[in-house]
């Protein structure tokens, strides 16, 4: 056989081996695409989902809610498949548009009513008061800040004015009717009426606060965890603030007392 007839032969099984690949391929990867949806399809599981964003405190119902098909390996821990066991259940936190609901995010089963008494942690009480709406902030003490309540009374006989700090770190559950903040950051809500998270000593104070004098609030730093304790302001101790040197030193200069002794005089200053 002559070179030529070699190389013809070798050329022409190397064509056949070529199409007989590529139609092995071609058959692999066409029996791919037919199982790769039933695959997919077997590997998804039903989640309950929020339809729209919701607030804390509200209470499910079938409107607001949906089911979404999400991936096994990215379905939430404990994520309901069914809409029927949330029916009723309240909500202890916000949830966001398509979030997944799980228990975690729910209220204790017990609580079949929404509002403010499904935002009270175990142990406290929810007290309302009316707060000065100007020095309360005029409006920016939102839903899940902290704040000092100070009160302005009078005590004893002569009914002396007192400005104290009386709670501390205290736990802004609403204002007003509001139970969540607002939509946009910064908005303010023009409200006297706040409800605090208080346990029942602490909502005695608040209460004798409330009855005997004027309440004002002072927002804290969420960060800031720090115990402030004070002695109160009185009339002398607040008009002594901030008083010049000056004037300190020339009402010291203005005592000063003459002493006659037999035939001498000398003077002596306090």
């Amino acid at each position: 056989m002559s070179k030529s007839t070699r190389a013809l032969v070798q050329i022409g099984l190397s064509l056949v081996l070529a199409v007989v690949a590529g139609a092995l391929i071609f058959n692999w990867a066409s029996s791919v695409k037919r199982v790769a949806p039933a695959a997919s399809a077997d590997a998804t599981v039903p989640v309950v989902v929020a339809k729209t964003d919701l607030g804390r405190g509200v209470r499910l119902t079938g409107e607001m809610i949906e089911v979404r098909k999400f991936t096994a390996d990215s379905a939430p821990s404990g994520a309901f498949a069914d809409p029927q066991e949330l029916a009723g259940r309240v909500l202890n936190q916000p949830v966001g548009r398509g979030d997944a609901l799980t228990p975690l995010k729910l209220a204790d089963e017990s609580v079949i009513g929404g509002g403010v008494s499904a935002l009270i942690e175990p142990g406290k009480r929810a007290m309302a008061v009316k707060g000065n709406s100007v020095m309360g902030l005029s409006g920016f003490v939102r839903p899940g800040d902290r704040v000092d309540v100070i009160v302005s009374m009078t005590q004893g006989k002569d009914e002396e004015p007192v400005t104290k700090l009386v709670l501390e770190q205290i736990k802004v559950i609403a204002t007003g009717t509001q139970l969540s903040p607002p939509d946009k950051d910064g908005e303010a809500a023009s409200v006297d009426v706040y409800t605090l998270e208080l346990t029942p000593e602490e909502s005695e104070r608040l209460a004798l606060a409330a009855t005997r004098g004027t309440l004002n609030f002072a927002l804290r730093n969420e960060q800031d965890k720090e115990r402030v304790l004070t002695s109160g302001s009185t009339v002398p101790k607040t008009l002594a603030a901030l008083r010049p040197q000056a004037a300190r030193a020339a009402s010291r200069q203005a005592s000063k007392v003459e002493v006659i002794m037999g035939g001498t005089r000398s003077s002596v200053k306090f």
